[in-house]
């Protein structure tokens, strides 16, 4: 859906392979409980069922959520916190009603990817009210983030999902070169802290952060604040 997916001589097998570390970190997540971490490149998020974009050739979050789903037939959810809505795994799950997907990021007015993650798209048919999106404003500081994130957090535990996989994007960060939340260091602790008081195991898939010098450091902090409940 746009030019940022060229493909070469390898790009399947790398993509493949990415998904494949979403599903072995997805099946010690099954076998063991707890958390796991998959460091997938390039990533999956705006990768969609027929379509890709965004650097995304394969959904990894989403084969990761259906893997778990069928494996354990249990109730999964989606909570993607990356800067740019998840609309490829939004169309995914968009007719369905097995897995939730939820989305933290920046209102489609302001930011890529523009067409998709209004606060009005629910999903359609049985997936009616199986998505549900937190656009924010550029600009978005970590009280108003944190408050929308307390609200996703909510709509899992009504959900009483199972098991979570999370799109973990740390591209809200304020230095962030091409992006516009205002997120700090410390932040990333808080951000795991709350994703843990869903109290199921969870699956971090890693989609975006392009503050290079910092993007370790706030993915590693999220697992820590995860880690340190």
């Amino acid at each position: 859906f746009d030019t940022g997916c060229p493909i070469f001589r390898g790009t399947w097998n790398v993509s493949y392979q990415a998904t494949q570390a979403a599903l072995t970190a997805a099946e010690h997540v099954r076998s063991n409980g707890g958390c796991a971490y998959a460091l997938s490149r390039p990533p999956g998020h705006h990768a969609g069922p027929d379509f890709h974009g965004g650097f995304c050739y394969t959904n990894h979050a989403a084969v990761a959520a259906r893997y778990l789903q069928q494996a354990t037939g249990e109730r999964v959810a989606i909570l993607d916190i990356d800067y740019h809505h998840g609309n490829g795994t939004q169309a995914i799950f968009w007719r369905r009603d097995d897995v939730f997907f939820t989305s933290l990021h920046a209102d489609p007015h302001d930011d890529y990817p523009y067409l998709s993650g209004h606060a009005d798209e629910r999903g359609e048919g049985i997936g009616r009210g199986h998505t549900l999106n937190f656009p924010l404003p550029v600009g978005t500081a970590s009280a108003a983030y944190l408050a929308a994130l307390e609200q996703a957090i909510d709509a899992l535990r009504e959900r009483r999902c199972d098991a979570v996989v999370v799109s973990l994007g740390v591209d809200t960060f304020e230095k962030d070169p091409i992006s516009g939340f205002k997120l700090r260091a410390a932040d990333y602790l808080e951000i795991g802290r709350r994703i843990r008081r869903v109290g199921v195991p969870a699956l971090f898939v890693f989609e975006g952060g392009y503050a290079t010098d910092e993007v370790g450091d706030n993915a590693v902090a999220v697992l820590v604040g995860y880690e340190r409940g």
